[in-house]
């Protein structure tokens, strides 16, 4: 049963979700210290939040069987990143469930700081009726400028369209031509600028990107250019967007976000020309509902092994596709135990070759899960998500290379691993993408199952080797389930692949050893 703790306010729809679901329990904890969360979250294996809720690198370092934490929304900058990938707990978010609302938001607040409609709706409540005070500005005409261009600032822009505005756009990560299909002009970030009458923010927080909107980028901008933000608050330096609004070179901001929330001392908190709403792009009932049942859904397919979908931290592309990627996950995994059982010294270089119809995509996912088992044997917690990591940290590289081997197989999985003095091939199949093969060792041609109990040594080429190992395995009463042999050349070396029922015991192993004609003797637990 995977336990699932939700440490903030989840939509009773996710809720009712997981009552569905017969292998997750779950908790419901809000409000917790950060010293209750840390005494807590050891005994869970995910972690839900939302924007309250901040895993540092204390609290996950505490969640020793964490295996996810999921953000109920976008903006993951309260959840670190890196700590988490170093202990293999994938972090995700719901990028998707409450795009429209949050665009909606943007219109919102564009249309309100345009009319005063805030301000004129307190000033009608305090008995005045100020027409003249109030004239505001139309949108149609105006150049609209959307830093981040992904699916919030699409949406926006097609909204925008509808009000007749002209749509520029920033984002170093999309190409002119997404931009021409939706009739926005990709620019540079210093060209919106200079042209945008209004500058909204739909870029996602990095350092790269924190305090974007500062003095020297609004002295850059149109005089009287309004910004409208509902993404992160830390996108903007609130003193520079203040002495701008002052100056009258910002005309004026409508902000759904802030550095600090609530926002404490904030300089533009009551400022003239400035409207403020409390964090409400994602606060509709459809997007609420939405972001709690694909969060609680997402979550319970890694747990169970199934998905990795809007994952931000696995070190390849999961989806739609993933029932597909996984076996051949599994198999590179195998590859790579075998790979470290049988390395004489440790191993400091792969080159990987996946090769076949449709397998160039596969190299990413199958290059982590060969990490994985190559590490397996020296990292006690490790998995897809943090072996890339681990493998960097112990200067151990992989690259994708070409024409390792020459295949019959309709695909095929080919790794050689270096080690100080030496190296090996190893390559393996799927047949009917199902079912996993060791198709090659080296020189030798096998067919060995990679499953279970594996016997793994190489004889010289003589009669009465096979009834030697054979009789030795009887003796002790552990039984064959399957025996692949290839050979270099008749009378030269051969390699055997022993599937067994269970555990031989060490005195097996010795006696093995010490047969006749019988060389370098491994067993895996494959």
């Amino acid at each position: 049963m995977h336990k699932i703790l939700i440490a903030d306010k989840l939509g009773q729809e996710g809720l009712d979700r997981l009552d569905e679901m017969d292998d997750i329990s779950y908790d419901v904890k809000t409000g917790l210290s950060k010293e209750e969360l840390i005494a807590t979250i050891g005994e869970y294996d995910a972690l839900i939040v939302r924007s309250s809720v901040k895993p540092d690198a204390d609290i996950l370092a505490a969640g020793k069987n964490l295996k996810v934490v999921g953000r109920a929304g976008i903006g993951v900058d309260n959840i670190d990143i890196d700590a988490a990938t170093q202990q293999g707990i994938v972090v995700m978010n719901t990028p998707h469930a409450n795009s429209v609302a949050t665009a909606e938001q943007t219109m919102t607040l564009m249309l309100a700081i345009s009319r005063h409609t805030a301000v004129a709706h307190a000033s009608v409540l305090a008995g005045e009726w100020q027409r003249n005070k109030f004239v505001g500005r139309e949108l149609q005409g105006k150049t609209l400028g959307i830093v981040g261009f992904g699916r919030i600032g699409r949406l926006v822009a097609e909204r925008a369209q509808a009000f007749g505005m002209n749509i520029i756009a920033y984002d170093p990560y999309v190409s002119e031509a997404v931009g021409r299909h939706l009739n926005v002009q990709l620019v540079d970030i210093d060209e919106l600028y200079s042209q945008a009458d209004y500058i909204t923010l739909h870029s996602v927080l990095t350092k790269e990107t924190e305090k974007l909107i500062n003095a020297e980028s609004i002295a850059q901008m149109k005089k009287g250019v309004i910004i409208i933000n509902v993404a992160r608050g830390k996108l903007v330096d609130e003193q520079a967007l203040a002495d701008g609004v002052k100056s009258g070179q910002v005309a004026g901001a409508a902000l759904d976000v802030f550095t600090t929330e609530p926002p404490e001392n904030s300089p533009l908190i009551g400022l003239e020309n400035v409207l403020h709403t409390p964090h409400l792009g994602a606060s509709t009932a459809e997007a609420q509902r939405e972001v709690a049942i694909q969060m609680v859904e997402q979550v319970a397919d890694v747990l169970r092994g199934v998905d990795y979908r809007n994952a931000l931290n696995v070190p390849f592309r999961a989806g739609p596709d993933f029932a597909t990627i996984r076996p051949y996950m599994d198999l590179a995994e195998k590859l790579g135990k075998i790979q470290h059982a049988l390395a004489p010294s440790p191993i400091r270089n792969i080159e990987l070759e996946v090769a076949g119809e449709g397998m160039e995509d596969m190299v990413r996912p199958v290059a982590a899960a060969l990490l994985k088992g190559l590490l397996k044997g020296t990292h006690e917690h490790i998995n897809t998500i943090n072996a890339p990591v681990l493998a960097q940290q112990e200067n151990i590289k992989i690259e994708q290379a070409y024409d390792l081997r020459q295949t019959d197989y309709a695909n095929l999985i080919s790794c050689r691993a270096h080690w100080n003095g030496g190296s090996r091939l190893i390559a393996g199949v799927l047949f009917g993408g199902r079912t996993p093969r060791v198709v090659q060792v080296d020189g030798f041609h096998v067919e060995g199952k990679p499953e279970g109990n594996v016997l793994i040594f190489v004889n010289e080429d003589v009669p009465g080797v096979i009834g030697q190992v054979a009789t030795i395995l009887a003796t002790y009463g552990v039984n064959i389930g399957e025996w692949r042999l290839g050979r270099t050349a008749p009378g030269g070396t051969a390699l055997n692949f022993i599937n067994l029922d269970a555990v031989p015991p060490t005195a097996v192993l010795d006696a093995l050893r010490q047969a006749k004609n019988v060389g370098d003797l491994y067993l895996l637990d494959l």
